[in-house]
């Protein structure tokens, strides 16, 4: 991970009751193909129904750094005083007209339960008060990515911290490979409400030595050692 200035962001006491944790990290010069691009897009919504368990546990969003302006503060307000132009939309909604909109939307209304009963909202700003997004809901317009999108700030948020740095990980070791610089990825400062400093992503390593007949008994399968590595590959292990 390259040093020297990077991205800042900083967490208020307001998010403590509703999604406590954030991480983040940024994917400098990618390269995007339409394929690319639309897998990207794809792992983000694995992701969300998996590990991240429908958004309950960790909520994704990314964003086109280079619409933006740091240092990012994660917060919490009331539903009332959040009003942004959300993904894909052409007029700003308050916090409170977009989880109504969304009531019958047939994706995101699977999700509103998780902050709708709340009495603040979640929210990430950039330094010029423009909305990133409203976790686990959705992400603002102003930000949206694309194709043609080079340098990305990528944001979890969630109840568990844990898994929120995994599901980090994950994109960036997955992603990097498409930035100029091949596997190289940006660390971003994460200040907590207690003052704390801490850079991510973590990207920890660990070596595990594991018999390629206990896989097979453990899962029910007969694959060979080769086969077995391919698919732990393709797992991201």
């Amino acid at each position: 991970m390259p040093k020297g200035d990077i991205q800042k962001l900083v967490i208020t006491e307001e998010t403590a009751k509703v999604r406590p944790f954030a991480v983040a990290a940024v994917l400098r010069n990618i390269k995007f193909t339409k394929d690319r691009y639309d897998s990207f897009i794809e792992l983000q919504e694995k992701l969300h129904q998996n590990i991240c368990r429908k958004r309950a546990l960790v909520a994704i969003g990314t964003h086109d750094l280079d619409t933006l302006s740091g240092p990012f503060t994660y917060t919490a307000k009331r539903p009332s005083d959040i009003k942004f132009k959300p993904l894909n939309k052409t007029k700003e909604y308050t916090a409170c007209e977009l989880m109504n909109i969304y009531k019958t939307d047939n994706h995101l209304k699977h999700y509103l339960h998780i902050i709708e009963s709340k009495p603040l909202y979640p929210v990430i700003y950039d330094s010029n008060g423009v909305v990133l997004s409203m976790p686990p809901i959705i992400n603002g317009n102003h930000s949206k990515i694309t194709v043609n999108t080079r340098n990305i700030f990528i944001e979890c948020t969630g109840t568990d911290f844990t898994k929120a740095k995994i599901v980090l990980d994950i994109i960036v070791t997955m992603f990097s490979e498409h930035c100029e610089n091949q596997f190289t990825v940006e660390a971003v400062e994460v200040v907590s409400p207690n003052g704390k400093s801490s850079t991510f992503p973590e990207l920890p390593y660990r070596k595990e030595m594991v018999r390629a007949d206990l896989i097979n008994k453990k899962v029910g399968i007969r694959e060979t050692p080769a086969n077995l590595a391919k698919l732990l590959t393709r797992m991201c292990l």
